[in-house]
């Protein structure tokens, strides 16, 4: 596919990629949802464009595996001009939303680790329609409009904020055996501007070869996704969409057959044409500036499962000693890797062709060196998927994401400090910023960055960066708060995105991007009712009350929710507290006692400015 405009006589259309991503839970390891429909809304009024339709049977998208990545669910040819806002429908009836806990959730998690949530405890928020058509359509505005033009890179990336703590909400009754978990798209999803198309991670897209071209160019598949829940062996489920990929003529593109084990550089296709037709395909692919998909690697082979079996997800556990990564997947469960003498680590970098598909470690010294931690999103590729145990052949690093507590920051770099259940995966890991001149995209307005770059997760199109970026962020990251007692001191917390600077000796990760995000609080009361803006809490095990600080100007307003549990029945409630209405609301429902949860960002004044309010009504949550 490559962007081309057409002219007629009723409009000008180009080419619009429509993605789906995510920012990530550790979690969950499925969150399956069913995409039934996209569509734009014109700036200033205007029938909607629908820019993806799924099929009759629309197969399921895990939004757990799009951490930072995209899912391409196909490419629309959209009018020219200017769109303000999308409709997202997805499909609401009762087995339409698949949820699965993580191998290793977080402590205190209302489910058990790898558990699959009974379609009985799921309650779809915002549904509408009749028995077995229910939908939930999820109405957007964009923070800018969306300019679809034939001079630029066009995308739509919707994505969805799975660790927002109103997306999925449990509710565990007094005496109640199992919680309900109510599903709410109204908040948790947004645009994701995406300047530039070509620094756009793709998860790896799966297919059936329908077509080469003639002069072997490039391979034309049937797009699929894997069935979910995950069957054994995995089967595929027709999208509906086809894709066109290029080959690299210029750096070549790494081909595996994955059922002769054999591995090859290409430039095109001829030496496969013969017998690629009908196979099965994973191609990890990255756009060119002019909307051309271009392969790095694929993978080969005549049943899907063969091409399937690789684990992708998160990593969970790295053994240096045993030479062992352990790699989340989308049953819940965990897969353990063995990495050889032969193990290549990439990184993924689409904007740049020969990192790409340069190798940037191999064997097992890439772990003894601690360059692989947990939290990492990877897809690995495996030497024989018969094998036991499973040698990987290739691990490819999406997201290298370091996430948790910011310390020391300064004009050089700063650390972060996670800790997990199991402490041996805690890291505590020195940060240095990427070059000043290194480029690092662009901007809302399309104009280039260099350096580090930071933003407020609240805030993604307020990027800070240029001369005083780093001075603005150290400034940001010094603010703490106490609780006292067990609970203790909460301090920013932040992801960083780190790309790997071979020209390090040895190479090393750097942050390129860091996001500020909302601490998660633990579960607490009221102890001071909310009065002029504010209110103070206590939170299990602490002993102080801290105050919290809750914003009423329209744009960057706290977003609050009402909980509330009737009859059996979660109801999740957008509360507006930039109206007279929702503050007299909010002041209802934080009286002392009331059970809160807060999401925040630590101030200098020992404060905590929030960023999500939760608050329960009705039949109080157990814990």
């Amino acid at each position: 596919m490559s962007q081309t405009s057409t002219t007629s006589a009723a409009a000008q259309t180009a080419a619009l990629p429509v993605i789906m991503s995510d920012a990530s839970s550790e979690d969950w390891s499925l969150i399956a949802v069913k995409v039934l429909s996209i569509a734009l809304m014109p700036q200033g009024g205007g029938t909607p464009v629908t820019v993806y339709t799924g099929p009759s049977q629309a197969p399921f998208v895990n939004l757990a595996q799009l951490d930072q990545i995209g899912e391409l669910l196909g490419n629309a040819s959209v009018p020219v001009g200017s769109y303000s806002g999308a409709t997202l429908t997805v499909s609401a009836n009762p087995g339409d939303i698949l949820l699965t806990a993580a191998a290793d959730p977080h402590a205190g998690f209302e489910a058990a680790p790898g558990s699959s949530i009974p379609s009985d405890q799921i309650q779809i928020q915002g549904k509408q329609g009749t028995a077995r058509d229910l939908t939930v359509p999820v109405r957007l505005e964009f923070a800018a409009p969306l300019v679809v033009s034939v001079s630029h890179s066009n995308a739509l990336d919707l994505e969805v904020d799975l660790g927002h703590p109103a997306f999925i909400v449990a509710h565990l009754a007094p005496g109640a055996a199992a919680p309900v978990w109510a599903v709410n798209f109204d908040g948790p999803v947004r645009r994701h501007p995406r300047a530039d198309l070509t620094r756009l991670v793709l998860r790896h897209a799966y297919g059936n070869v329908s077509g080469i071209a003639a002069d072997n160019t490039s391979i034309t598949i049937a797009k699929d996704l894997p069935a979910l829940p995950v069957q054994s062996p995995e089967v595929p489920v027709a999208t509906g969409q086809s894709l066109q990929i290029l080959a690299d003529a210029v750096n070549g593109t790494l081909f595996y057959d994955v059922d002769a084990r054999t591995r090859s550089t290409i430039k095109d296709f001829s030496a496969q044409a013969a017998s690629l037709a009908g196979k099965y395909v994973r191609v990890a692919a990255r756009y060119q500036q002019d909307g051309s998909l271009v392969a790095t690697r694929v993978w080969a082979s005549s049943r899907f499962n063969s091409v399937w079996l690789s684990p992708e997800g998160h990593v969970l556990h790295v053994d240096p000693a045993g030479n062992v990564v352990t790699v989340a997947d989308e049953s819940g469960g965990a897969v353990n890797m063995t990495v050889d003498a032969n193990t290549q680590f990439y990184f993924r970098a689409p904007q740049d062709a020969l990192a790409d598909a340069t190798p940037i470690g191999a064997g097992t010294g890439f772990l003894a060196a601690h360059d692989l931690v947990r939290g990492f999103k990877v897809h690995v590729s495996v030497v024989d998927p018969l094998a036991t145990p499973l040698v990987a052949q290739s691990v490819d690093i999406e997201t290298a994401a370091f996430d948790g507590r910011i310390s020391a920051p300064d004009m050089t770099g700063y650390t972060q400090m996670r800790q997990f259940n199991d402490s041996a995966d805690d890291y505590r890991y020195l940060l240095n910023y990427i070059p000043p001149d290194a480029k690092n995209g662009v901007d809302a307005n399309g104009d280039a960055v260099t350096g580090f770059k930071w933003w407020n997760f609240a805030y993604p199109t307020l990027v800070d960066s240029g001369a005083n970026a780093i001075g603005d962020f150290v400034a940001a990251t010094g603010g703490a708060v106490d609780f006292g007692g067990t609970a203790g001191s909460v301090s920013p917390w932040g992801v960083s995105f780190a790309r790997w600077s071979p020209a390090s000796s040895p190479g090393m990760w750097q942050a390129a991007n860091a996001v500020l995000i909302p601490t998660r609080l633990p579960a607490g009361s009221v102890a001071n009712p909310f009065s002029n803006g504010s209110f103070t809490m206590t939170v299990k095990g602490g002993t102080t009350a801290v105050a919290v600080e809750v914003g009423t100007t329209a744009g960057s307003a706290t977003l609050a929710y009402q909980i509330d549990r009737s009859g059996g029945i979660v109801t999740v409630s957008p509360v507006d507290v930039t109206t007279a209405d929702g503050l007299a609301a909010l002041t209802r429902g934080i009286v002392s006692g009331a059970k809160v949860k807060v999401y925040g960002v630590p101030q200098v004044d020992a404060s905590i400015k929030a960023y999500v309010l939760a608050y329960y009504t009705g039949e109080t949550p157990a814990n």
